[in-house]
């Protein structure tokens, strides 16, 4: 038996787009010799479609678009990832897979596991499922199931109390191979677990899995794709690329010896989804060019690359803004980095002037004006002047921001966190470091001429200079202590005294910083978007109220 897994890139809302690439998937597949043809989740509408599902007409457009698929490839049994309407449990429709053979729909399995935790809110748009789909072809019998249906009541490594199992079910029907439609985000670490899941249920039941993902991002989410065909005994027999679209045809039963995928530092892992992050996002919303402040430190110095990876080093800007306080040593940094990466423009716009007029204006005003309304003001000027140059040539402005930095409120609204999207704001100050060095070590297998990051970003204290001899450890902690109060409070949902414990610091220390991680809560709900690569990030995912009294105190 021979299936097609078709790990593709919709551009939600892009139903006759993403109804001419299944289009062509399929006719491909079928020169290939392909039986069936499969698809990620959601395939023909694209994943997560958010409210936009419940605007009218686009439920409809999409049956009509899988009707119109079914009708073009007859001769195909076709599982196509879809929202159709249904009227059950109160709502009206259902994330479904349709069944397409002798050129009509015969049929559809619904998901019947929606999650409803972390981004995922499938519960506001969609009726779970009542059903098993089991479907006879050729002497096979394919058990449907659908993303987060994988991990049911009986996995003990689930997140969710679910009272039924869609893949112990999916067998007692009698299936007799698995395929699971999927449009999983990337969180780092995450596609080991669910490959550990696959071989698991394979293995135990004697039966082959075949998953197909999504790959590419839209807006915060990115998908790696990375489609996998489990053998009966447990064994990846199969893997499709990660972070590409693409198509491959494979014997469901076959006898060859399994091709294991290349082991892949988590490293790369993170620096190709966020290049995958921000293509996409550009791609999708019909930018061509980026803008980035490049300070000559290291948060721009990454940023910078990623975009250059992304986009091409030609379609990037890189702006030095040097003021009074600017050191020598900064801004040959930012001189070195663009010529690295051989950027297609590097603008220097001082604003010392511009920040004389504001400071004498200011002060005439309301007397004194220094200390932190000053540094402020000076991260504003800076601020207006990239969304100037984005205005003037229709570019994006990237934000330079960091996790850390977002976590504790050491950004300045209207000034650093300016921009259409913050690619780093879900790494940590210690993993843009760990980052950077990589890229250095490794940067032939990106893709670049030389080693990106200078050396002097590396190893200079970080500093913000917005005064004489500033460093960002005059208002922070050490970033190797902050990052482990950042993931303790961010991602496990610690308390102060349990991160104290696991940390080794002082109860009253990590109570302070969880608490100013509550406060700036109000400057994240105005951050740029963030690009999701950790369990727990900034934005849809962790909603958090603003007008909080509820204060993390040490025992």
């Amino acid at each position: 038996m021979r299936i097609a897994a078709v790990q593709c890139d919709p551009t939600i809302g892009d139903i006759a787009g993403n109804l001419e690439r299944l289009d062509r998937a399929a006719s491909e597949a079928k020169g290939l010799g392909a039986d069936v043809v499969f698809t990620s989740e959601m395939a023909v509408l694209g994943y997560p479609p958010r409210d936009l599902v419940l605007r009218a007409g686009v439920v409809e457009r999409c049956e009509a678009a899988v009707a119109e698929l079914a009708k073009r490839h007859p001769d195909l049994l076709m599982v196509i990832g879809t929202p159709r309407r249904v009227q059950r449990n109160g709502r009206r429709l259902a994330n479904s897979l349709a069944i397409c053979r002798d050129g009509r729909v015969e049929g559809f399995y619904d998901k019947r596991l929606l999650p409803t935790y972390d981004v995922f809110d499938e519960d506001r748009w969609f009726a779970p499922g009542d059903r098993t789909a089991v479907i006879d072809y050729k002497g096979e019998r394919f058990g449907l199931l659908v993303c987060e249906d994988l991990w049911g009541a009986t996995d003990v490594h689930a997140r969710r109390d679910y009272s039924i199992d869609p893949v112990a079910e999916t067998i007692a029907a009698g299936a007799t191979a698995l395929l699971l439609a999927n449009a999983t985000p990337f969180v780092l670490g995450k596609r080991a677990r669910q490959s550990q899941r696959l071989t698991e249920i394979a293995r135990h039941h004697r039966i082959p899995v075949l998953s197909c993902n999504q790959t590419g991002a839209n807006d915060d989410l990115i998908f790696d794709g990375g489609s996998t065909l489990v053998d009966a005994t447990g064994r990846i027999v199969e893997s499709w690329p990660l972070f590409e679209s693409c198509s491959r045809v494979v014997d469901l039963r076959g006898t060859s010896s399994p091709t294991p995928a290349a082991a892949r530092e988590p490293e790369r892992d993170v620096i190709d989804a966020l290049v995958c992050g921000i293509r996409g996002y550009f791609r999708k919303t019909g930018h061509t060019r980026a803008t980035i402040g490049l300070s000559g430190g290291i948060d721009s110095a990454l940023v910078a690359t990623l975009a250059a990876m992304a986009l091409g080093p030609s379609a990037v800007t890189g702006v030095m803004m040097p003021s009074r306080y600017s050191s020598d040593g900064s801004v040959s940094d930012a001189k070195a980095l663009a010529a690295n990466l051989s950027l297609g423009r590097l603008l220097t716009l001082s604003i010392s002037d511009l920040h004389d007029r504001f400071q004498a204006h200011l002060t005439g005003a309301l007397g004194a004006f220094a200390g932190l309304p000053d540094e402020n003001l000076q991260s504003r000027l800076r601020g207006v002047t990239v969304m100037a140059v984005s205005n003037a040539d229709g570019s994006l402005v990237l934000s330079t921001g960091n996790k850390s930095e977002f976590a504790v409120g050491y950004a300045t609204l209207y000034g650093d966190m300016v921009g259409g999207m913050a690619p780093i704001g879900d790494v940590l100050k210690t993993q843009v470091y760990d980052l950077s060095r990589f890229l250095n070590a490794h940067f032939a297998s990106f893709g670049l001429r030389v080693p990106p990051i200078p050396p002097a970003s590396l190893s200079k204290p970080p500093s913000a200079e917005l005064r004489p001899d500033q460093t960002d450890q005059d208002s922070l902690p050490a970033y190797e202590d902050l990052d482990r109060v950042v993931t303790g409070w961010i991602e496990h949902e610690g308390d102060p005294n349990a991160i104290s414990q696991a940390t080794g610091l002082s109860v009253a220390m990590v109570a302070r910083w969880c608490q100013s991680i509550d406060r700036a809560q109000f400057k994240r709900d105005q951050a740029p978007l963030v690009l999701k690569i950790a369990a727990r990030t900034f934005g849809r995912g962790r909603p958090m109220p603003i007008a909080a009294q509820w204060q993390p105190l040490p025992k």
